[in-house]
């Protein structure tokens, strides 16, 4: 079978729109490229990329996303208009969306908690993650966004401490999630368009690390330590070190002394 031929097409009902497309692919490289492909060939708002395998996936900073089959592989194409949402703000948006509906299938003593900026952890071990990539072409504006969780296994990694989904309670099947999934990030898109950032970065502090966790974040310039102080409303990390509260813009965070 033809790799880039969809074994399933379903529509999933939207608050703002029309539906998402989603398409479901036995097996392919990267949701992402396939997604960023079809941005570029012009493609409509609303289309989803659904892998059951994915032999090639990327994380952020460069990272391969490893997929044994069995967890989510999924990619979003969205077109905001020229003045819409900062790219800045998304991992926000995508990230409340990522915990709210995998947080559902979770058993007592378990916790889902959001990592600034893009990952989700459960009981403090990395379950998921966002790719968020963005451009223009002959279309207008793009944006993709990559969500990976491992639900059903955890590939080992050498340095890494990596969870599944299946630790915390049952798991349904990935296309369950997957709708799961649109149906939330279709929420807090909205929610979004209606009263702006401030309920958004609210719901993030409640779901992220607490304010005055030790961290550590990893930068160009080295490493900087403090404590978590917040996001501010243009969504970058508030560190608080002794020589005062530093605005970090990207970087890669690790939690602990």
């Amino acid at each position: 079978m033809d790799p880039s031929i969809p074994v399933t097409v379903m529509e999933v009902p939207r608050i703002l729109g029309g539906p998402w497309h989603l398409e479901i692919y036995d097996t392919l490289g990267s949701t992402s490229d396939l997604c960023l492909r079809r941005a570029g060939e012009g493609a409509a708002e609303g289309l989803a990329i659904l892998a059951l395998k994915q032999t090639q996936g990327r994380g952020s900073r460069g990272r391969g996303w490893v997929d044994p089959g069995g967890n989510l592989s999924m990619s979003v194409l969205l077109r905001p208009g020229m003045d819409a949402t900062p790219i800045g703000l998304w991992p926000f948006i995508a990230g409340l969306a990522f915990h709210d509906a995998l947080a559902p299938w979770l058993e007592e003593g378990h916790r889902l908690t959001l990592k600034w900026p893009n990952d989700l952890l459960l009981d403090g071990r990395k379950v998921a993650g966002i790719l968020i990539e963005g451009g223009d072409g002959d279309a207008g504006r793009w944006l993709s966004i990559g969500m990976g969780a491992n639900l059903r296994v955890a590939p080992v990694i050498e340095g890494r401490d990596l969870a599944c989904m299946a630790q915390g309670g049952p798991v349904p099947d990935v296309g369950k999630v997957a709708r799961a999934v649109l149906t939330m990030l279709d929420v807090w898109i909205a929610r979004h368009a209606s009263d702006g950032f401030a309920p958004v970065r609210a719901a993030w502090l409640d779901r992220g690390h607490p304010v005055g966790t030790p961290i550590r974040v990893m930068a160009r310039g080295g490493m900087v330590q403090g404590t978590f102080d917040g996001i501010g409303e243009d969504g970058l990390l508030h560190l608080r070190t002794p020589d005062g509260v530093r605005r970090v813009s990207t970087g890669e965070v690790l939690l602990g002394a």
